[in-house]
């Protein structure tokens, strides 16, 4: 799994094993404070953001997740999204429209010379 696992850390030293996950740590998050914002438990993304200690900016762009097609999401799930779908790339802005977004991933796999993983179904 290489693409939104920006470093993976195995560590095992008889009772310790640890792994470093931050694409799919960034992803289980969106989803958790897009449920917390939509049930009303905080008001504002600002009051979400402050009660978790991070930057409202960052929170936007890491809830922008949620709006990823389910392809994309279940190839990040699977470890299937290829090296050129990074955690910083898909932090960055991309299309809404769901099979805009997946020509647009797989451009960007193909500029970085990735296998494409994210064909159509």
């Amino acid at each position: 799994m290489a693409l939104l696992v920006e470093r993976v850390d195995i560590r095992t030293d008889g009772l310790n094993v640890r792994l470093r996950m931050d694409g799919l740590t960034a992803l289980a998050r969106a989803f958790r404070w897009k449920r917390m914002l939509e049930s009303g438990e905080f008001a504002t993304i600002a009051e979400l953001a402050e009660r978790e200690g991070i930057a409202p900016s960052y929170m936007t762009r890491v809830l922008r997740l949620t709006f990823l097609a389910p392809d994309i999401v279940e190839s990040i799930l699977d470890g299937k999204q290829g090296p050129g779908v990074t955690l910083a790339r898909v932090l960055e802005p991309f299309p809404m429209e769901w099979a805009t977004q997946v020509a647009f991933f797989r451009e960007t796999c193909q500029k970085s010379g990735a296998v494409n993983s994210l064909a159509p179904h």
